[in-house]
């Protein structure tokens, strides 16, 4: 399973995310200040470190978990094309304020001074887990040794290791982000409409660096959480493809547009239209949506 096309087309957003994200990462660890991040009791109720606050929300304090917290954040674009960047923001900027203030939270409840959170943006990787459990369908099922695996136990195997990676000090943040996406499924203060306007999407794809391949950004108008199916108007022979494909779509191919969202009948036709090419029916899709 992947989340959709390669590459950040159509998710200007996670793009600008996951750059930033690095960048605050190798410039704590340049300046060794890695092992200072995450909050702690004395950073929140005693000194009011603010800035502290606002740079453990992007760093990370280790490059294992680096590794694993931006392969999760590239893989959760998916989120961003199904529902547009301009939604996408408000996801972000609430998983990640509302993770932060249970953080806070539980900092005043447990009264620890020894202990300090893990830096990172969990809370929006750990928000995305609700949305990927309840609305991704799973596409293929293989047995290894009796055991039985799907294309997304992949993905919940890389959750598991950065949740448990610093123990409490890492578990702590992980669950701050499963109530933050837990709150934004429930709509909760009708979170779910709120968008940010469209010079914001527009500033994020003008602001990251170029992809290979890049598709134009076009928005979609799905609402998270309306999944697992997506219906989208019939595909129109407007798109500048050369004729359709006799052969059928292989169920890979198929199975790739329905982890995206959208249904099964509307990718297959896409797919035809395509060539049995995935970027441009994906693109064919989006332009239908949009329309």
């Amino acid at each position: 399973m992947n989340g959709g096309p390669s590459g950040f087309n159509n998710a200007p957003v996670t793009r600008s995310f996951v750059v930033a994200s690095a960048i605050f990462t190798v410039f704590s660890g340049i300046q060794g200040r890695s092992h200072k991040l995450g909050l702690s009791y004395q950073d929140v109720y005693q000194k009011a470190n603010f800035w502290k606050i606002v740079e453990s929300a992007f760093a990370f304090s280790s490059t294992p978990e680096l590794m694993f917290g931006l392969y999760m954040l590239y893989y959760f674009r998916v989120f961003e094309r199904q529902i547009g960047s301009k939604k996408y923001s408000v996801f972000i900027l609430f998983s990640s304020i509302t993770s932060i203030l249970c953080e806070v939270l539980a900092l005043a409840l447990l009264k620890d001074t020894s202990l300090k959170f893990t830096p990172g943006p969990y809370g929006l990787i750990f928000a995305s887990f609700v949305p990927f459990y309840l609305d991704i369908p799973v596409s293929t099922k293989i047995r290894v040794f009796g055991v039985q695996f799907s294309d997304k136990s992949f993905i919940y195997l890389a959750g598991l290791q950065l949740l448990l990676s610093s123990w409490k000090r890492s578990i702590f943040p992980g669950i701050c982000g499963f109530v933050a996406g837990s709150l934004y499924r429930l709509n909760f203060f009708y979170i779910r409409k709120a968008k940010f306007p469209e010079f914001i999407s527009s500033f994020f794809a003008r602001l990251s660096w170029p992809s290979i391949g890049r598709m134009p950004a076009t928005s979609t108008r799905n609402i998270l959480g309306s999944m697992p199916s997506y219906a989208v108007r019939a595909v129109e022979p407007n798109y500048p493809t050369p004729a359709p494909s006799t052969q059928d779509p292989s169920e890979a191919s198929i199975a790739t547009l329905v982890s995206m969202g959208f249904d099964r009948s509307s990718a297959r036709q896409a797919l035809i239209q395509a060539r049995n090419d995935v970027n441009v029916a994906t693109n064919i899709l989006l332009e239908s949506q949009s329309q």
